[in-house]
């Protein structure tokens, strides 16, 4: 679940950096969701990690 959070929300960031406009609150949504994104992401790929681990 945390994989799939990630992954959505480097798509979004993804989608801002394309149609942004260059305004401060368009940089500052497209950095939060950037690093949330990559959190996620890491931290899901982590927990697969760990699963497949115990098997």
């Amino acid at each position: 679940m945390l994989t799939v959070f990630g992954i959505g929300g480097l798509i979004y960031a993804a989608v801002l950096f394309l149609y942004h406009s260059g305004g401060t609150r368009d940089i500052k949504a497209l950095v939060i969701y950037s690093i949330l994104g990559l959190i996620f992401f890491i931290d899901g790929i982590g927990l697969i990690r760990t699963i497949k681990d115990w098997s």
